[in-house]
């Protein structure tokens, strides 16, 4: 099963997601089951390869948070219009 490691994002806003991305970071945030949101750090080129697979997005898979495990399942992602970079990609919580 894949596991996808994250950091906490504290900061918020556009400049600072911008600074995330020329750091080869890309914004996130963790919703769902009636907990409250959760932003997210993640690494760009990791993503970009686990995208890669077909199960990234049928299935659900952990996704590492300070060393806490959820599963999850994307909801959404964010691409750049015509370079292959991801801006901003959305979890959902899967199971309790």
């Amino acid at each position: 099963m894949i596991v996808l490691r994250a950091k906490i994002r504290y900061q918020k806003g556009k400049s600072f997601s911008r600074r995330l991305r020329m750091q080869d970071k890309i914004p996130g945030i963790l919703y769902g089951l009636d907990k409250d949101p959760v932003s997210l750090i993640l690494d760009h080129n990791t993503v970009l390869n686990f995208q890669k697979k077909i199960d990234f997005y049928n299935k659900s898979f952990f996704l590492s948070i300070d060393d806490k495990k959820y599963i999850v399942k994307v909801h959404a992602i964010q691409r750049h219009s015509f370079k292959l970079k991801l801006l901003h990609i959305d979890f959902m919580y899967f199971k309790k």
